[in-house]
């Protein structure tokens, strides 16, 4: 299972909001965050999965991803073991010109960094960028929720 994305900051939040299809409060924590296995726990919208993620490749694109839903009570009791730091954020699916962009909207310690993802099919799959996204971060480890979560905002 790997999976392909890219990720960038969103400069213009107001434009990119005025598509949304669907919003998703997600909370999750770090059981490791050792980047050649990261393991975390997510709830997102009262449904929980347990993630598994291995090293990012050296462009930063893929990486091998296995994801399982667990029920939420298991994820709830798992939530004390994780490391110090959090997420907290809202993920909006903004479609535009037949692309899916997943959109984190983060709070608490994050707020103000807003960034998108997309996720490709291939890494030679073309992008059609909308106006509302800024700066590529993809492989920019700054910008791994794991390291958001233990260092905060990148400086």
């Amino acid at each position: 299972m790997i999976e392909i994305e890219r990720k960038f900051l969103v400069h213009d939040l107001e434009s990119c909001l005025a598509s949304v299809e669907k919003t998703i409060p997600i909370f999750q924590g770090y059981l490791s965050d050792d980047p050649e296995r990261t393991v975390r726990i997510r709830i997102a919208d009262q449904r929980a999965f347990l993630t598994v993620k291995g090293a990012a490749s050296s462009d930063g694109t893929s990486r091998f991803e296995w994801e399982h839903e667990i029920p939420l009570l298991e994820a709830q009791a798992l939530l004390p073991l994780c490391l110090p730091g959090a997420i907290r954020k809202n993920r909006h699916h903004v479609v535009v010109r037949q692309q899916l962009f997943e959109v984190d909207v983060f709070e608490d310690a994050l707020s103000g960094l807003v960034l998108a993802e997309i996720e490709l099919k291939s890494t030679a799959q073309k992008i059609d960028l909308p106006d509302w996204i800024g700066k590529e971060v993809t492989g920019d480890k700054r910008y791994y929720n794991s390291h958001l979560a233990a260092h905060g905002l990148p400086r």
